[in-house]
């Protein structure tokens, strides 16, 4: 019998995902379209991902400050080991945050939100950049048991588009790519 992944767990697989992507891009694709949000350049995204985390990160450390934009892998890599110190200290990690979601421990939020986001927006990067797009199974598995009870009230401007009907034989990471508004 296998041991639930743990929020810390889920996170620390997830970051590394989106650092492998981050880390494989060229010097060019910066400036590249995100098709998925056609509004956001590779840049948009990876300033996005950057300030979700800090947003999160500011439930526990609300005097952190924002990271800068000019060197965005830094700024990244920064706030990632930033959430990743919080998850390590049991006290931050156990402390009750509140918020859109309703009360909960730090580590759920990170392990709800900040890793549904994350996740959705690795695909995005490898997307855009022409990268691998193969995401973390139950990563994608716990975002879509996260998002999918919200519905449409995700479907908005600046959140998700409409949902795309998946195949019915649709993997887990197509579900949620799907549900998210995005075409696999």
């Amino acid at each position: 019998m296998s041991e639930a992944v743990t929020p810390a767990d889920r996170y620390r697989r997830v970051a590394a995902g989106f650092d492998a992507r981050l880390a494989a891009l060229g010097p060019g694709v910066w400036s590249a379209p995100v098709p998925t949000c056609p509004e956001w350049t590779v840049q948009d995204l990876v300033i996005h991902v950057v300030g979700v985390h800090h947003a999160v990160l500011g439930t526990v450390r609300p005097d952190e400050s924002a990271p800068g934009t000019g060197d965005l892998v830094a700024a990244w890599r920064g706030q990632r080991d930033l959430v990743l110190g919080a998850l390590a200290d049991p006290e931050l990690a156990g402390r009750t945050v509140g918020g859109a979601f309703g009360d909960q421990p730090f580590a759920s939020l990170v392990g709800r939100v900040l890793c549904s986001d994350t996740v959705v927006h690795t695909w995005d990067l490898a997307r855009a950049a022409g990268l691998d797009e193969h995401l973390d199974s139950e990563a994608c598995a716990a975002a879509l048991g996260f998002l999918e009870p919200l519905g449409e009230a995700l479907r908005r401007p600046g959140a998700f588009g409409p949902a795309v009907a998946p195949a019915g034989d649709a993997d887990g990471q197509t579900r949620l790519l799907n549900f998210t508004g995005r075409q696999v």
